[in-house]
């Protein structure tokens, strides 16, 4: 994507707030933001120790609060209080296996979390847009491999992705009412398994094999067959942005998928690319789970034709490339003495050229 298409963000009448702030994907945004001189606040829970948001030392960077959005007077306070011109919606609980554990907590954050910000934006004499970031997991998947366009049926397996579903209906309830009384435009964007320098969750591959590179320990994967569409954290972050661009433009615009181009990588070709990549030699066993424990869906890919027609957007990394950066990121930190602000900048960087 040509920057010069969100460049004029930073000449909003105010802030963009950016919820989940302190996550991985929250972290490479205001990092973003702030390399185009794009003013932001940030409302997220208290970081994680050892994510990027810690260790980047990212806290008092910019104006933020530590509260939880399913708490709705804390969310109408911030928005009084900064007065955004935009909201990108990030905070979620983000993860697939924790969503068995914690299902109603799963549901509250990621539904009716999702409905206190559009109410309170709705609310608020600021907000003219809206990005809310759901997954590509919302989609009905038969496991047909078919790639998934924004007007498939979305249907939720696990309480993850139910969870999603149900913040896509929030976010189709919220976009009804601005064409009925007026409000800010509301678009969804639905984007593939994000990989970069600096994400340290459990159960997610990168972070797994990391973790295994660093302590030079064997590794196990489990389903190395199932496929994803990987790609670059900061290839859907420039799309949310495009996508806040048009929305803030008036254009008429409700979902936006941001996938990779090419076929979706294999869970085994992802561990061995990223094991040559850092020279790790103790080695890896793949390990296939069972249909009936096997928690996830086995094949996922996105068709991106509607950002790429609307928004000009295009991945900047293949697939391969976004998962040796990835490793690369981490070599550069942990072997190289490299910040992790300088080593999310020197990827913005690339994206300039």
């Amino acid at each position: 994507m040509d920057f010069s298409q969100i460049e004029g963000l930073n000449r909003l009448r105010g802030p963009i707030l950016i919820t989940g702030h302190t996550g991985f994907k929250g972290t490479w945004l205001t990092l973003l933001l702030e390399h185009l001189e794009i003013e932001c606040v940030g409302f997220s829970l208290e970081p994680e120790s050892n994510s990027l948001f810690d260790r980047a030392g990212r806290k008092g960077a910019l104006p933020e609060s530590f509260e939880d959005i399913r708490d709705f007077a804390k969310v109408e306070k911030m928005l009084k209080i900064y007065r955004p011109a935009a909201v990108i919606h990030m905070a979620a609980q983000p993860l697939v296996l924790d969503s068995y554990k914690t299902p109603r907590e799963t549901f509250e954050t990621n539904v009716m979390g999702t409905a206190n910000i559009l109410d309170a934006s709705f609310n608020s004499q600021s907000v003219e847009a809206i990005i809310v970031v759901t997954t590509d997991k919302v989609y009905k998947n038969q496991e047909l491999g078919n790639h998934f366009i924004e007007s498939d049926a979305l249907s939720g397996k696990d309480p993850y992705s139910a969870s999603k579903v149900g913040t896509e209906s929030a976010v189709s309830a919220w976009q009804q009412i601005s064409k009925v009384l007026g409000g800010p435009k509301v678009v969804s964007v639905r984007a593939g398994n994000v990989i970069g320098g600096g994400d340290w969750a459990q159960s997610r591959l990168l972070p797994d094999l990391i973790r295994g590179f660093e302590g030079k320990k064997r590794i196990e994967i489990r389903n190395p067959e199932s496929t994803r569409p990987w790609q670059h954290v900061l290839d859907p972050l420039t799309g949310y942005l495009g996508a806040l661009n048009e929305a803030l433009n008036g254009k008429e615009v409700y979902a936006f998928n941001f996938g990779p181009s090419g076929k979706s990588l294999t869970v085994r070709e992802v561990a061995e690319l990223a094991s040559s990549t850092w020279g790790h030699v103790e080695g890896i066993d793949f390990k296939q789970t069972s249909l009936e424990q096997n928690h996830e869906a086995i094949n996922l890919s996105l068709d991106s034709s509607h950002a790429r027609n609307t928004l000009n957007w295009n991945s900047n990394w293949s697939q391969p490339d976004s998962v040796i950066a990835t490793v690369e990121w981490w070599k550069n930190v942990i072997e190289g003495g490299a910040s992790p602000s300088q080593a999310c900048l020197k990827d913005i960087d690339i994206l300039k050229k």
